[in-house]
Formats: C-alpha cells, structure tokens, sequence
C-alpha cells in the first residue's frame, strides 16, 4: 500500500511542476512578443532595488495595515512551504517527518513552533483581507473593473490559503495527539486548535493527519498552476519585475532613435544623410508608438503579468479622483487580457493570426489616453514598480504620430509651438513682453 501512495505522489508531483513549467514556458513565450529592450544596466542598483522592493516589501507598508498583513501572508506562506521540502521527501521515501532526523529534535521543535505562528498569522491576515475586500467597502477594492472574474479571483486565492493554513493545522494536530509517546515536533497552535482529538482512537487520527497531508500537498500544487490564471503571479513575476525597473527619474520619456537621427541631421549641415544608424539604432521604424502588444516593450509585458490589482496607482490617479475614465490599473488589466487573447490565438493557430483587434479601441480608449495629466503619481505608488505612463505615451505617441488624431487642443498648441516658439498664439517678437511687466 505505502508503495502505490509513492508511486501516486511521484505521479502528481510529476504533473504538477510539468504544467507549471509549461505555463511559465507560455508566459515567457507572451513577454517575448514585444520589443526587446536593454534593462541591463546599473546591475549593483538592480539588485539593491529587488532586494528592497521585492523581497523587503518596502513599498508596501506605506499603507501599514495592508502592508503589515500583506507581509504576514508574504512571509508565512513562502516560509511554511518551506515544508514542502519534507513533504516531497516523506511522499517519495515513505518517511515520516524527515527533517526531525536531520535537524534533531530541538531545532525541528523550534522550526515547527515558527512555522505554526506564522501559519497563524497568514490565517489572521487572510480573514482580514476577505472580509475588507468583500465587505468593508475600501473605493479602489470595489471599482468597476474589479467586477467579476477579478473580484472573484482574488476571492479564491484567499480561500485556497485558508485552506492550506487549515490542513497544515489539521495535519500537525493530529499527528500530536495520535502518538504522545513519539516526538512530532512542538505544535503550540495545532494541539490547541482540536482538543476534540484526544477523544478520537490512533487508527482516526492517523487517517486524518494522512487525509490533510495529501489535501496540503495537492493544495499546493493547484494553487502553484492556478497562478498562470490569477493576478497573483506576482508572486513570482514582482522580482524579475522590480530588477528590469526603469532607473531613470520619472517624467523622463524615451526618444525614438530615428527622429533624433533625423534632427541631428537637421542641424549638422556635415553629417552623413547615408551612414548607418549608430549603436544598431532602428534606421525606419515600421511604426511609431504602440497600437497592439507587439509594439510594447518586453518590459511592459512583463509588467502587465505583474500587476498585482491592488489599484494603489487608481486610487492616487487625479484624472480618475475628478471622474475621468482613465484607471492606471485597468490600462495594465487590459493590456494582459488582450496578450492574453494573442497568447491564445498562437496556442490554437500554432503562430499569430490576425484576429481584427488591438490593445487601441478595443481595449483601452483614447478617452483614457488622453485623460492621463503624465503625473507619474501610479508609477510613484505602485509596490512593485510597475510604469503604466510609459503604455499610455506610447499608445498616445502612436495616435499622434501614426493617426494625426491628437485632440484638437494639444494641436493648436503644437501649432503655436512650431509658428511661435511657444504653446500660446502670440508674435514670437512678444515672448518676453512679461519680463516688463
């Protein structure tokens, strides 16, 4: 019998890193349909920056109680999987409790009293979150773009981690009670939380203890390849994410290299009309700005799988405070929903077909576009550093330079700028009449 429960262990362990790596192999197949772009500079600020934002939770707690309990879930989670290691283990060999043997019975009594406090912990913050989300009525947890699958999404991870939490403290208590005479570890929370299973006989304890086991190790692996699904491959992508961070201070936009070719041309009457582009610069762009996936950047592929939904950005956006259409954190939803739709276009057509559609109008609106102040305030509070300006001015940058479809005030003013040298329909000979006043 131990050996059909290993051989079925081996088997759903197989399976479930095998589809998880494939979902990660589709993801990254995704964030490979955009621009490359070199975010390989500064290394040592890198790593410093992931390490603080990423891994620190640095920007998380400038709200401290969704920070707080945020870290709480961060912390326990990662920390309590760590068990996962003597699960496989146990799963694979038959033990029990493997690392009781490696780590002598005081450490591995002090790893299973942190374990079941952070286990606790995640509990607590996890309970919070639900009800705050569902019940408490915070604006930017219950906007419209998080109607529906979002909402409930987010819902179902939290429901999976209480779960989870609940068999690791089933698993625990019974082991307790069903041998006192054996060390299982110190279980501080687990043999308070069912005191009832004292009461029960060795052969129902061992049948419950095996029971939550297994529900934890499948648990864990549904909650790992349901991630390609959710908002919550942050988990993972946050890293990767906050290491590629734009360094460059906010508000400095990117030049396209053929324009300022053009322009250098322009003003050096000795330069060369017919030498190649320096440093492999794009010699004729095939267009200019973004209308579709394809024309975004890696980065912001990357960003769009990033997105944790947390509308820290939405809730600090002034276009969307006065009742402009615009949400920094939809611009990012819709930006994955629509690679998303092109990731299964290529699964089921084996390459790209062009499906009519684009990440412009059918998507995201020019209303939103163009409500956008450029005030930097999502990308300052967002906790894994994720830039939706730099979608909107692309998309805005092909609008302006591909369709001539600016709004008619930002062309009276690129008209006066090039007339007059100024954004106002004065005399350029009156520029500095101010100054005497």
């Amino acid at each position: 019998m131990q050996y059909i429960d290993n051989v079925i262990f081996l088997i759903l362990l197989i399976a479930g890193f095998g589809l998880f790596a494939k979902s990660l192999k589709e993801l990254y197949r995704n964030i490979k349909l955009g621009k490359e772009i070199n975010r390989t500079d500064r290394p040592a600020e890198r790593w410093a920056t992931m390490a603080r934002v990423a891994l620190g939770q640095s920007k998380m707690v400038k709200r401290p109680i969704a920070g707080i309990l945020h870290i709480f879930v961060y912390v326990g989670f990662v920390i309590i999987n760590i068990e996962l290691l003597e699960i496989i283990i146990d799963g694979i060999f038959g033990t029990h409790r493997f690392l009781q043997g490696v780590l002598g019975e005081a450490f591995y009594s002090f790893f299973t009293v942190t374990l079941e406090i952070l286990a606790l912990l995640v509990v607590v913050a996890v309970v919070i979150f639900f009800i705050r989300r569902n019940f408490y009525g915070v604006k930017r947890l219950t906007m419209k773009e998080l109607s529906g699958w979002p909402k409930r999404d987010a819902n179902w991870i939290l429901i999976i981690e209480f779960a989870l939490m609940v068999a690791f403290f089933t698993m625990n208590g019974a082991d307790y009670f069903a041998d006192s005479n054996r060390f299982a570890g110190n279980f501080p929370i687990s043999s308070h939380l069912f005191p009832f299973f004292q009461n029960m006989n060795v052969e129902t304890l061992h049948i419950i203890e095996k029971f939550a086991w297994w529900f934890h190790f499948v648990g864990i692996l549904v909650f790992m390849n349901y991630l390609y699904y959710s908002k919550h491959l942050h988990i993972i992508f946050a890293f990767p994410n906050t290491w590629f961070a734009n360094l460059e201070k906010k508000g400095k936009f990117n030049n396209l290299d053929s324009v300022t070719r053009e322009i250098k041309l322009m003003m050096d009457p000795n330069a060369d009309p017919y030498a190649a582009p320096a440093g492999g610069a794009e010699e004729s762009p095939s267009k200019f700005g973004a209308e579709d996936i394809f024309d975004l950047n890696q980065y912001q592929l990357l960003s769009a799988y990033s997105c944790t939904e947390c509308g820290r950005c939405t809730s600090v956006c002034p276009a969307n405070i006065t009742g402009k259409k615009l949400s920094p954190r939809a611009i990012m939803m819709k930006t994955r929903d629509r690679l998303e739709e092109v990731g299964k276009n290529i699964n089921k057509n084996g390459k790209f077909v062009d499906d009519g559609r684009k990440l412009l109008n059918d998507y995201i609106t020019k209303e939103e576009l163009w409500a956008c102040t450029t005030c930097n305030a999502c990308v300052e509070a967002c906790p894994v550093l994720i830039d939706p300006l730099s979608i909107i001015f692309e998309m805005r940058r092909f609008l302006v330079m591909e369709q001539s479809a600016a709004p008619q005030e930002l062309n009276l003013m690129m008209t006066n700028v090039e007339n007059n040298g100024a954004p106002w329909q004065y005399n350029q000979a009156d520029r500095l009449n101010w100054a005497k006043d």
